[in-house]
């Protein structure tokens, strides 16, 4: 029996390296039920790499990764979420230079499909906002506010509350609350233990290190990176497309009178607003397959101001659209409010998507039917 190989490619959360903490948990559990459900052979491979290296090098760890794992002849498939479908598509370039001694175009000559999910293929304003030294700092805090959000299901109120303080204003208090930050983080990290604590300081010293990822992602730069990364003939491009709803007082009144709920859905306010900064002159002219595809689904086309609350819409869509969801940009990878499933599904922010486990079982197996059924 032939045997595909998956490999999930995490984006700039990409906590994959931190050993036991689910990134793609909740997706690895349905592809891997899916395949079963149709007979079909699976070798799935969870990519570790740096969150916030360059994109080269991240594509190079994911060529190591294949190398190291790919057995056997049957095709391979690369399912990338926001940044990660970029090093799928640098890597999948034929002529690439990864200063790796791999036969990289030997290898994929196997790679049947590129998937990419929620993916800035033409970039996104909250990198720029992420760059210079306090937004590094605010790119450590989010990190670790969404680990520990999978971990423990949520932020106590009071830090919650501490941290919609760095996010809420962010055009006033830059370069102002860098102590703030600090503090912020040493309680988040005082409820992990000991073993857990000093793994993410490493991940979080990384993540402060190595920020070549965030000035990549802005949209002038892709706009580089798209001229000189060509689709590979012969391989399946795909993406999946996320919208969340624009912030308003009308979903403010929808979260309710739940404290959590609002302050998250304040946090995931400022960094929608943040996401939808972008120069129309970027997103370049939607193809008319993508525009019927994003009307087909959304029964309108998103302007650029739509946004999943990290990455514009419009920066989005790659090759076929398999779907279009009404989802935030962690609800696509399971993290969305669901904790009677088991395992459970944590909320990353409360976006007000109502995306959630039907959603999420309808848009994964059309990514599955697109690897298995629509394979070459």
């Amino acid at each position: 029996m032939t045997r595909h190989h998956v490999y999930l490619v995490p984006g700039f959360f990409g906590f994959a390296n931190l050993g036991d903490l689910p990134y793609f948990a909740h997706v690895a559990e349905f592809i891997e039920e899916a395949f079963e459900a149709r007979g079909v052979e699976l070798a799935l491979h969870h990519v570790h790499t740096h969150p916030t290296a360059s994109l080269r090098y991240r594509a190079r760890r994911l060529l190591d990764t294949i190398q190291v794992t790919a057995d056997g002849d049957g095709p391979i498939h690369l399912v990338g979420h926001s940044s990660g479908g970029l090093d799928a598509r640098l890597l999948a370039t034929s002529g690439v230079s990864l200063a790796s001694e791999a036969d990289v175009d030997a290898l994929m000559e196997r790679v049947d499909a590129v998937v990419t999910v929620a993916t800035p293929h033409h970039g996104t304003p909250v990198a720029s906002f992420f760059t210079g030294l306090f937004g590094q700092r605010l790119l450590q805090v989010l990190s670790l506010f969404t680990t520990y959000v999978i971990v423990f299901g949520r932020v106590p109120v009071g830090l919650m509350s501490r941290l919609a303080r760095l996010f809420l204003r962010v055009d006033e208090i830059v370069g102002r609350d860098r102590s703030l930050a600090d503090q912020l983080m040493e309680q988040l990290l005082g409820d992990f233990t000991p073993e857990r604590r000093d793994a993410l300081r490493a991940f979080l010293d990384e993540v402060g290190r190595d920020q070549a990822l965030m000035a990549q992602l802005m949209p002038d730069a892709m706009d580089t990176f798209n001229a000189a990364t060509v689709d590979r003939p012969g391989i399946r491009y795909a993406s999946v497309v996320a919208r969340a709803p624009k912030p308003n007082l009308k979903s403010r009144w929808q979260a309710g009178l739940d404290p959590y709920a609002q302050i998250t859905r304040g946090v995931y306010g400022a960094l929608h607003r943040l996401s939808v900064r972008m120069p129309a002159i970027r997103i370049g002219e939607l193809s008319e397959a993508h525009r019927e595809a994003l009307a087909r689904h959304y029964l309108d086309v998103p302007d650029w101001h739509s946004s999943d609350g990290i990455v514009p819409t419009l920066s989005q869509p790659w090759g076929t659209v398999l779907d279009a969801c009404t989802a935030d940009h962690h609800d696509v990878i399971g993290h969305f409010h669901g904790p009677r499933h088991v395992p459970p599904h944590f909320d990353w922010l409360s976006s007000g998507s109502g995306f959630g486990r039907p959603q999420f079982e309808a848009m994964w197996t059309k990514i599955v039917d697109h690897l298995v059924d629509d394979a070459k």
